[in-house]
């Protein structure tokens, strides 16, 4: 008898766990249409080629996450799975500090307290982490976001050890999709997973509708509720530091991202945003008026 109390209580005390992790549909309302951003269990895909601002995005929305909620953030931990050995903790600082209102280091380490981070260096090593974070996320009842970048890190490599079977090939990213898929159904986490184009053929250049389709397994594919996919415009030109009069003129790279969800009521959204010296800074676009 004492034992099945014992596992009641262990059950009680696991429902509580999963309830106490935060949602995070209001992680950046200015991204996600209709209701929101994504919710418990739920997985966004950031989509586009390199140099399209998606780690930068991944920054945003990381110190978003870690940052106290007296500072506007979520207060929340944070996994960041590196597969492209590409954090710069020099510069997520930066963007800490900068969203912060420069408040002093106690706040900073409190901040970068909240963030784990581990790194992979093929899919073996991936499907290893994610076993791990079973234990990890049993242990942090606050972690809410995990971050991989990038999903598609290793497509080539498994392609190329997989040989002719395109069964094989796809087989340690349909095995991470599954531990995925379990992470979120036991610890009802969000993932935010960036991913770049896949080139497999060499016939001439693809279409627009044709570069912007995941070619990833069909398992990871089934995850995904949320897609943003990030493009790059043409540099603007904008008067450095506000002053029109200096002629000093600054080039600023925008970035769109079309968002599209599949949770719910179906919706879209278009938005843009520049990479400054302090992290992400959106662009007001008027909308469109509705059709008559």
């Amino acid at each position: 008898r004492g034992r099945w109390t014992e596992m009641s209580e262990s059950g009680t005390q696991l429902f509580a766990r999963l309830e106490a992790r935060r949602c995070l549909k209001d992680v950046e309302p200015r991204l996600f249409a209709g209701d929101g951003g994504p919710d418990r269990g739920e997985v966004v895909e950031v989509y586009g080629p390199e140099g399209t601002g998606k780690t930068e995005l991944l920054y945003h929305l990381l110190c978003r996450c870690v940052l106290p909620e007296t500072a506007g953030g979520l207060e929340v931990d944070v996994v960041f799975v590196d597969t492209l050995y590409s954090l710069d903790m020099f510069r997520l600082a930066s963007v800490l500090d900068s969203d912060s209102a420069g408040s002093d280091d106690a706040v900073l380490r409190s901040c970068l307290s909240r963030l784990l981070v581990v790194r992979c260096s093929c899919s073996s090593q991936l499907l290893l982490t994610l076993h791990f974070l079973e234990t990890t996320l049993s242990s942090r009842p606050r972690a809410a976001l995990l971050l991989i970048d990038s999903i598609s890190a290793f497509y080539w490599s498994d392609r190329s050890e997989g040989g002719a079977s395109v069964a094989k090939q796809e087989e340690k990213l349909s095995r991470c999709s599954e531990l995925l898929g379990r992470l979120l159904r036991d610890f009802r986490i969000t993932i935010f997973a960036t991913c770049h184009p896949i080139r497999r053929g060499s016939n001439g250049p693809q279409s627009s509708s044709e570069a912007d389709r995941s070619h990833l397994c069909r398992a990871w594919q089934r995850l995904v509720t949320h897609r943003l996919v990030c493009s790059r415009q043409e540099a603007e030109h904008n008067p450095a530091n506000g002053d029109e009069g200096s002629g000093e003129q600054r080039n600023w790279q925008v970035f769109t991202v079309h968002c599209s969800s599949w949770t719910g009521t179906k919706a879209s959204r278009v938005s843009s945003f520049r990479v400054t010296d302090g992290g992400v800074e959106f662009i007001w676009t008027p909308r469109p008026p509705p059709a008559l």
